[in-house]
């Protein structure tokens, strides 16, 4: 294997790798990476408010879909994660099941989903932080990140919190894995919490969740309302982005993919009902306009909502601190592959802290850059949310699809894997029921990502007079492929 010192790329996917980055996450951890990333939190919190706002109280019906759709895909993950345990998970399934330059295409909208996600992550410190404690709304007087002085508030908040994430990412995998635990015990004992307050105040009748928004459009208004489902049920697969730190990561990150999902999904699912249940009122337009920290501050008090809010501002640093690490491993990992500009310093490790630095300011930095769209167009949280969603479900369904044509042939998953785990036990798989949960999961992706990207003005652009907003979506898309194609040939060049 050529590493990062030569004087040329090295092959575009390796057979495999020295070991540079240091082996400390045990099960724990790497279930930690999964759920962080995910963090319900955070983002249930983020988009509660544009769910509820664009369907009512039945766009609760779509997160059982998304989680029921996404569980299809993260088993077929999870089969993959046995037999290819490597950093830079999707670039390196995808390479390894169709080859290198479906693989680097793969990677590059990977990259770019990450990157984006990031910035809207840090964005919700906006609708959490100024609701805790007034004093953090530095600039301006209106928190809402929909207007002008929310949206410059925001991105400062954001800047700063991504410039944190950063150093820790540059510090040391330990100190990583404990923040990162940490967290995650905060989180899961805060939806705890919380979820036994907004059933214990519950109010609304049940029935009131069959109706949609009144004018919204019924079926269609669901499509739009599932955005936040799927906005939160991503980055389960970074258990296996860090495969290459975790203990026996063959035995350990199929399963923490699927636990970190699933637990997710229940715990999300649980904090939409309890937050339509307990809302003082369906109608007033609050709901859709403040979402749940207007419902817990009203109905628990400032004192313990207040509590409450401050463990979610942890999930949303702890958050977008998991979806930083996961970026930079899959620009580790493309880039000691010689498969982006700068490999050499991008797949640079620290020998002390075992980090890839470089390779996580490569996604910080352009990820700040993100947060500056914000003060073009307060509405552009939106636009950010919904296009870092496509392009991680499209790069998702790159792989089910490049993993169902393999089925489909009779190719092996795992040519040249072992038959057993670290422990002896034969690897995760599907078995009989490989080819119809493969075929499902890839119907799943495309539609989902046809509907994330599909440009709607009242999605995208609800303000209007922001053209590139309603097709942002697209044209990240296009900017993508039409940036990535250019590269490719460029290398191609002798």
């Amino acid at each position: 294997m050529t590493t990062s010192t030569t004087s040329a790329p090295p092959a575009a996917v390796a057979a495999d790798y020295p070991q540079q980055l240091h082996r400390t996450i045990g099960r724990f951890g790497s279930f930690a990476a999964g759920f962080s990333f995910i963090s319900v939190l955070t983002t249930v919190f983020q988009l509660f408010a544009f769910g509820y706002g664009a369907a009512g109280p039945a766009f609760v019906w779509t997160w059982p879909v998304v989680l029921l759709g996404q569980l299809l895909v993260a088993a077929c993950f999870a089969e993959l994660a046995a037999r290819h345990p490597y950093s830079g998970a999707i670039y390196q399934w995808a390479s390894r099941m169709a080859g290198p330059v479906y693989g680097w295409f793969t990677g590059w909208l990977m990259v770019l989903g990450q990157v984006v996600v990031v910035a809207a992550a840090a964005l919700a410190l906006q609708v959490v932080l100024p609701a805790l404690w007034s004093g953090f709304q530095l600039l301006g007087g209106d928190p809402s990140p929909t207007t002008a002085s929310g949206a410059a508030n925001a991105v400062l908040l954001g800047a700063v919190l991504i410039a944190l994430t950063t150093f820790v990412n540059a510090v040391d995998n330990r100190v990583l894995t404990l923040v990162n635990g940490v967290g995650v015990g905060a989180e899961i004992l805060g939806i705890v919490l919380i979820v036994v307050a907004l059933f214990g105040h519950a109010e609304q009748p049940p029935r009131e969740l069959l109706h949609t928004a009144p004018g919204s459009g019924g079926g269609w208004a669901l499509l739009v309302g599932a955005f936040t489902a799927a906005y939160v049920m991503i980055g389960f697969d970074s258990a296996g982005e860090l495969s290459e730190e975790t203990l026996a990561p063959r035995r350990t990150a199929p399963r923490t993919i699927l636990t970190a999902l699933a637990t997710a999904g229940l715990a999300g699912g649980l904090l939409l009902l309890g937050g339509v249940l307990a809302a003082p009122s369906l109608t007033d337009g609050r709901l859709a306009a403040e979402g749940l920290p207007y419902v817990l501050t009203s109905r628990l008090g400032d004192g313990l909502g207040r509590v409450l809010l401050a463990d979610v501002a942890v999930a949303v640093c702890v958050g977008t601190l998991a979806m930083q690490t996961a970026g930079a491993r899959m620009v580790f990992s493309m880039a000691r592959d010689g498969a982006l500009p700068g490999w050499r310093r991008l797949s640079a490790v620290a020998p002390r802290s075992g980090m890839p630095r470089w390779a996580a300011l490569a996604v910080g930095a352009p990820a700040v850059g993100f947060l500056l769209l914000d003060l073009a167009a307060p509405a552009a949280f939106v636009a950010l949310s919904s296009t870092c969603v496509a392009l991680v479900y499209a790069a998702y369904a790159l792989v089910v699809g490049a993993v169902l044509v393999r089925r489909l042939r009779g190719l092996p998953l795992g040519e040249g894997a072992p038959a057993t785990d670290e422990t002896g036990r034969p690897l995760f798989s599907l078995g009989r029921w490989g080819l119809p949960v493969n075929a499902a999961a890839l119907l799943y992706g495309v539609a989902m990502t046809v509907n994330l990207a599909w440009p709607r003005a009242a999605v995208y652009d609800p303000e209007g007079g922001h053209w590139y907003l309603r097709w942002f979506a697209l044209l990240t898309f296009a900017a993508a492929l039409a940036t990535g194609a250019a590269y490719r040939l460029r290398r191609r060049r002798p």
